[in-house]
């Protein structure tokens, strides 16, 4: 099995992370390999910005878990509360990836973006979580606030956001489900 093969099938999401922040070359060498992506008709609709400060991560959580306790489904919410009431799992660094929509920006585009930031993340001895909830921050009355404090460009909007970090305790990869590929001719 080749390298990115190697990591590829290593990859897992990652649920507890220790205090040990990324290096700051870690963290440009994901944020410039993330900003490397391709997108449709090369039109690159994002930003990377890199949040290493855990006063505002915390100022995000609190909010997201605000939105989410607040929604009239609490499986969410109760599932979250199960897991220690964190959504970021005390991760020191994370990547916000906002998209530019009148660009043309996609989820295609953020998806692309954000797989080849975890990607490199991994192969840089990281871990990671892909984290949609940290999007509930936007979605409640603190939307405008964050995208201020963030430094979103005018007309973007929330995309993804990536917890990095090192893993606290041992983790597996999800098993792929082969019965989900077939083969045609």
């Amino acid at each position: 099995m080749n390298e990115t093969l190697r990591i590829i099938a290593k990859r897992y999401s990652c649920r507890a992370f220790t205090d040990q922040a990324p290096t700051d070359s870690q963290l440009t060498t994901v944020a410039e390999a993330a900003a490397a992506a391709p997108s449709g008709v090369n039109r690159q609709p994002w930003r990377v910005i890199v949040v290493r400060d855990r006063g505002l991560m915390a100022e995000l959580e609190a909010e997201a878990m605000a939105v989410l306790s607040a929604q009239e489904d609490r499986a969410t919410y109760d599932r979250m509360m199960q897991r220690g009431g964190k959504l970021f799992y005390n991760a020191p660094a994370m990547m916000v990836l906002p998209l530019d929509g009148a660009a043309g920006g996609s989820k295609l585009d953020c998806g692309i973006l954000c797989q080849t930031a975890v990607l490199a993340a991994e192969s840089l001895g990281l871990n990671t979580l892909i984290c949609g909830l940290a999007g509930l921050a936007f979605a409640g009355d603190k939307a405008e606030y964050f995208k201020e404090r963030l430094g979103f460009p005018q007309g973007y909007e929330f995309g993804i956001a990536i917890l990095l970090g090192h893993s606290a305790a041992d983790g597996a990869p999800h098993q792929p489900d082969a019965s989900k590929i077939s083969y045609i001719g």
